[in-house]
């Protein structure tokens, strides 16, 4: 029987068929329509989401193949979350190569979406960490995939939003670190001329820096913000694991707490009480924070929410980043955590790759309907123009011209696609 669900932004609803998927050499489950891999939903949009079709649940491939503690290389299957990696490879002395800001995001949905973190100009995208893989075809085919063997499937898949297959498993190698704890710095900054010049300054000595910007300031307050920058802790350095408190939101109020007074008050606060200076933190906080509190997407109300995350070259990235956020501002919208990150200029892992050098800007908008879509219009204007991208795997609305635009070698995507696999949005984004 189809059932109604929704992404992790809970905009738009789909209705749809699941069909779980248990074992690896077990074939594709017989489906009405169209079919699309789904792992935990921690997409925003309709990218995980099949309208009419059915969605194969990923989970149940939940299994380690093979480990080496030598060289750190983890074959697993694709329903692994990122939490459970961590919880067996940091005790080890292994890390993620790449994170995106969730831990519950499994294995296949992070090579889906080739996922990036806070480390891209170190590390890139975690694409790029992917050795091989397996790929289950409609027509019961299995091809195994790398960038020697079947390598124009592997750049497809790679960030290819699960269009190419299953992916079954994968192979990918882990990062080395020497303890579970990061050495953090914080530093407030006035102005995006300060952010920029505090990413130049970080990118060789830190590996991870991430910054949030107050979208709401205006003024002399334009632009201010907080930047973290960390690194994984030496061997030397012990502490105390922290308790893992969690927080969740039961319910969902029956309207949208974040309004445009709210969201001054937050941000005010939020700037105000950032701690300058050096502290040991632990990894989970740091790459982590909104995992704390469960459920928190249920705070933007029953309509739920857009994230819009974008990226603007390099040469116009302060101009571009300036005028995005004034148009923010002036609509009253926006969002508590804004983020904005620096992407460094490296090759793309896939054909449709979000990550490319420049500047990103992520935020999150509650749905207030004609007025919300018409601010993300206006925003995708000064994208285009930037000659810039916004992130398929958190859109809920772009046009199909402007996903062309953004991703001008899509048209490479289509020999590898597989017929009988689907989305919401690349249904939308082809018409």
């Amino acid at each position: 029987m189809p059932s109604l669900g929704t992404s992790w932004g809970r905009y738009p609803h789909a209705r749809q068929t699941i069909a779980p998927l248990h074992w690896r050499d077990a074939a594709l489950p017989t489906a009405q329509g169209s079919v699309l891999p789904y792992g935990n939903g921690r997409s925003y949009g309709d990218v995980c989401l099949n309208d009419g079709g059915t969605l194969l649940a990923m989970r149940g491939l939940d299994r380690y193949i093979a480990f080496d503690p030598a060289s750190g290389i983890l074959r697993c299957e694709a329903g692994v979350l990122f939490a459970d990696i961590l919880d067996f490879a940091v005790p080890q002395g292994w890390f993620l190569p790449v994170t995106p800001g969730t831990r519950f995001v499994t294995v296949g949905g992070a090579i889906a979406n080739d996922v990036h973190g806070k480390n891209h100009h170190r590390a890139g995208t975690f694409g790029e960490h992917v050795l091989r893989f397996e790929l289950l075809r409609s027509d019961g085919t299995r091809v195994e995939c790398s960038a020697q063997e079947n390598p124009d499937l592997y750049t497809a898949t790679i960030g290819g939003l699960g269009l190419t297959g299953a992916i079954l498993w994968a192979e990918f190698r882990l990062l080395r670190i020497a303890s579970p704890w990061m050495t953090q710095e914080t530093h407030r900054f006035g102005s995006l001329a300060d952010f920029f010049a505090l990413s130049t300054q970080s990118e060789r000595d830190w590996a991870y820096n991430v910054a949030w910007v107050d979208c709401a300031a205006r003024g002399s307050r334009f632009g201010r913000g907080v930047f973290y920058r960390a690194n994984h802790a030496p061997a030397s350095i012990a502490a105390s694991a922290p308790r893992r408190r969690r927080l969740d939101v039961p319910f969902t109020p029956p309207f949208s707490p974040i309004n445009s007074l709210s969201l001054r008050a937050f941000n005010e606060l939020y700037f105000r009480c950032a701690r300058e200076g050096r502290a040991l933190v632990h990894h989970e906080p740091y790459f982590y924070p909104l995992d704390a509190i469960g459920g928190w997407n249920r705070l933007y109300g029953p309509r739920g929410f857009l994230q819009y995350q974008c990226v603007v070259p390099a040469a116009v990235a302060q101009s571009a980043t300036a005028e995005l956020l004034e148009r923010i501002t002036a609509s009253g919208s926006g969002s508590f955590l804004a983020v904005l990150k620096v992407f460094a200029d490296r090759p793309a892992a896939g054909i449709l790759s979000f990550a490319r050098a420049g500047t990103t800007l992520a935020l999150d908008f509650p749905n207030r309907g004609a007025a919300t879509f018409s601010l993300l219009d206006r925003l995708d204007d000064i994208v285009a123009a930037a000659g810039g991208a916004v992130y398929p795997a958190k859109d809920a609305r772009m046009s199909g011209a402007r996903f062309r635009h953004y991703f001008p070698h899509w048209q490479s995507m289509l020999v590898q696609i597989d017929p009988k696999f689907s989305s919401g949005f690349w249904r939308r984004v082809m018409e």
